[in-house]
């Protein structure tokens, strides 16, 4: 589709120059009937265009509609032209007649495009239909033979002989049907009466109008038509009663149905219908009275008051379409009660008070009653659950003042009902309402909604990460409520607090301002502080601790034996040396803290698996059997130090152990540490070898110092000379077997007199 849609605007711009080139091919017409089914015959193209059918293939015939409908389908098998989808004309075309439908078959290679013209033919497939069901006629009954009365025509979305053709009516005892036909083509009925019409007679016809078309077979439509009979005025109205005499009270409300005149008329239609009026024009009754002049009802549109009239006389006029009519007189008489309600009026309001104020007067008023006697005696008072009260004033006034202090915080707003009653009967009351609202005075604090937060952060957080919120809260109002957030200077002035955290002053969301060390700072707590915008302005604080959390960001550290780049350390172990024999202890360190710093140690090579083991919880490497003479002089063994983080991280380092048969064989460097010696960086070699100076020179001192006490305290002693084996020196040192490094004994005889006097 997409290969055709690019292929599109070059086949236009081809078919445009085919076009002005005269190259077009003869048009030829095809005729189909609508509501054909899919898939019908309706010709074959290949035959038609002169081609074989294998032809229509390699040259990708296809067929185009000028709407890019696909009405038909091409069988390129065939060569067929067949239906692809039900046609309908009336959809097609409406009431244009014929109905045509062009479309062209384009040969792609070499391009060829014939033109074609599809004519879709009418079937009866519609019924003639009258825009209304029922159509109404009135008509007098002194109407002369031969008067014409137009009909509503009926409509049919066929063509043709298909449309309709003519209409009937029946019963026709008194009428007729004529057909005529329109400038359009269509046909309209016109109704004709043929005999007099006596309404008294039969006062209403119904007759049936039939519209019928001409396919085969026909299709018909029908309409009622509804004919009434007017009668002739020769009647006037007349009153059910000629006097209507009734009583009201003078506060029935307004639009209260006093009393409903009726008249009668014997005529029918417009001859027969009443309209009422008032008989007089007079001013005051049409301002206090409604009449309806439909249905006679008599209503109060102005309030009634006895004082001031107590009865009414009104004269009713009845008068039908023809102007016949009739009269009656209503007499109303007005019944005095206590109609008067009680009457507030407010002279002065403070809408508003502060809080905290003390006794307030909110409002002076007055009230009256028009009436007299009980009726105008009056109480009047308020709801209880309210700290006001009424006080009387001079004459017919009072006061609303405050019980006391206002708490805006308890209630912001009172609305209270004045109740005003007369002692008439029945009672009669008015309300008044009004709302008096507290205004804020800044009495009250933000509040923290915790003395103590503490907020947990893990280290090696993202920088302005989101640790936590406080809030506070101000009971007041508007700018009295609004909290403004900061940090306080911290107690410790070694914190940096301003470098660690910040606050948001509008909501207070704490933020780090920098990655976190857990091993540096563990944990710190300032205090933030909030203030309300009031004058003057009031504020609370509240502590923050925050807790730094431990992330496992330290690898082990091994501290012994030392992997500094020099000479590896060797361990000489005696080849008598029995199982569990500790060679050397490794020494590992975790700068983190918990979980993360739970060292274990594991023996992960060694040059003969199952010599030496590493106990899991301490480092020690001790001999896991006794030795043999077997065993390689030479071993190292590489051990894995590993904490219980989350992802857990490792060391290593690595072990050389040398089996000898007593401490006095000379030691043998490994090859390796010798290569690793002649790799040594040499600055690092330098550095070593002035170490190792001074450090010998020291223990040289140590030692000279150590003889020269030694041989005085002799000399003392014996008067010279040296001891021999049985002197102040012991003739063996202790002998050291099983679990010590070194496994046999040796003898130091220390003379160092003859040296001393030699050198002095």
């Amino acid at each position: 589709m997409e290969a055709e849609k690019e292929r599109f605007p070059r086949l236009r711009q081809v078919l445009l120059f085919v076009l002005l080139s005269h190259t077009w091919a003869e048009q030829e017409e095809y005729r189909i009937a609508e509501e054909t089914e899919r898939g019908s015959f309706v010709a074959n193209l290949a035959k038609d265009i002169g081609l074989a059918v294998r032809e229509l293939s390699w040259r990708r015939a296809r067929i185009i509609f000028t709407n890019d409908k696909k009405y038909f389908q091409l069988n390129l098998q065939t060569g067929d032209l067949q239906v692809n989808e039900k046609l309908d004309r009336e959809e097609l075309c409406g009431p244009m007649e014929p109905c045509v439908l062009q479309f062209q078959v384009l040969l792609e290679e070499p391009l060829e495009v014939y033109r074609y013209k599809l004519l879709v033919t009418d079937i009866n497939d519609n019924s003639p239909v009258f825009p209304e069901a029922e159509m109404i006629l009135k008509i007098m009954e002194n109407t002369l033979p031969g008067t014409v009365f137009p009909l509503k025509n009926a409509q049919d979305l066929d063509v043709g002989i298909n449309n309709i053709q003519n209409y009937t009516i029946y019963p026709n005892s008194h009428f007729h049907v004529l057909t005529h036909n329109s400038g359009e083509g269509r046909k309209y009925p016109e109704l004709v009466l043929d005999k007099v019409l006596d309404r008294e007679e039969q006062p209403e016809l119904r007759l049936t109008l039939l519209a019928v078309d001409g396919g085969v077979p026909p299709k018909t439509g029908t309409a009622l038509v509804l004919i009434d009979i007017l009668d002739i005025n020769d009647n006037a109205p007349e009153f059910v009663q000629p006097f209507y005499h009734v009583q009201i009270v003078e506060n029935s409300p307004l639009g209260s149905v006093i009393v409903t005149v009726s008249a009668r008329d014997l005529d029918t239609g417009t001859n027969g219908e009443v309209f009422y009026s008032f008989f007089y024009g007079d001013e005051e009754i049409s301002r206090t009275f409604a009449l309806d002049e439909l249905t006679g009802e008599i209503k109060i549109i102005r309030t009634l008051d006895f004082e001031k009239i107590m009865s009414y006389e009104l004269d009713i006029k009845a008068t039908d379409g023809a102007g016949l009519s009739g009269k009656c007189t209503v007499i109303i008489e007005v019944v005095d009660i206590n109609d008067n309600t009680p009457e507030l009026t407010v002279a002065s309001l403070i809408s508003s008070i502060p809080e905290n104020s003390p006794e307030t007067t909110i409002a002076l008023f007055s009230i009256q009653d028009r009436d007299s006697g009980d009726n105008g005696r009056m109480v009047c008072s308020i709801q209880e659950d309210v700290p006001f009260t009424l006080k009387p004033s001079i004459e017919n006034f009072y006061k609303l003042v405050t019980e006391g202090e206002l708490d805006r915080e308890s209630q912001a707003e009172y609305n209270i009902t004045i109740t005003v009653t007369d002692l008439g009967t029945p009672r009669l009351k008015t309300q008044h309402n009004l709302t008096v609202t507290v205004s804020d005075v800044n009495d009250n604090a933000p509040a923290f909604s915790q003395a103590t937060y503490t907020l947990r952060v893990r280290e090696n957080n993202s920088p302005a990460l989101h640790i936590g919120s406080v809030s506070a809260t101000d009971r007041d109002s508007g700018a009295n409520a609004q909290v403004t957030y900061s940090l306080l200077p911290p107690h410790d002035p070694q914190l940096p607090l301003g470098s660690l955290v910040s606050i948001n002053a509008d909501n207070g969301q704490l933020f780090a301002l920098r990655s976190l060390d857990f091993e540096a700072l563990q944990a710190f707590e300032f205090r933030v502080g909030a203030a309300d915008r009031g004058s003057p302005a009031l504020s609370s604080q509240a502590l923050v601790r925050v807790l730094v959390a431990d992330a496992n960001d330290n690898a082990p550290f091994v501290l012994y034996p030392l992997q500094n780049g020099s000479a590896p350390c060797t361990e000489l172990v005696p080849r008598a040396a029995e199982a569990g024999y500790l060679v050397a202890k490794v020494v590992a360190v975790d700068g983190d803290s918990g979980q993360n710093a739970w060292l274990s140690y594991q023996l992960l090579k060694a040059t003969e698996p199952g010599l030496f083991g590493v106990w899991a919880h301490n480092g020690e490497v001790r001999t896991a059997r006794p030795l043999s003479e077997r065993d390689a002089v030479k071993h190292r063994l590489l051990v894995l130090v590993r904490d219980h983080g989350e992802p857990p991280l490792s060391a290593s380092v690595t072990l050389h152990v040398l089996l000898v048969d007593g401490f006095s064989q000379p030691y043998l460097p490994l090859p390796d540490a010798a290569a690793a010696e002649a790799r040594a960086d040499p600055l690092t070699v330098y550095l070593v070898v002035a170490l190792a100076s001074v450090s010998s020179l020291f223990l040289f001192s140590v030692l000279v110092f150590v003889a020269v006490r030694l041989c005085r305290r002799s000399r003392a002693a014996s008067g010279g000379g040296c001891s021999g084996p049985e002197g102040p020196f012991p003739g063996h040192l202790v002998d050291v077997s099983g679990t010590g490094t070194l496994s046999h004994s040796y003898q130091y005889e220390v003379c160092l007199g003859r040296i001393w006097d030699q050198g002095i």
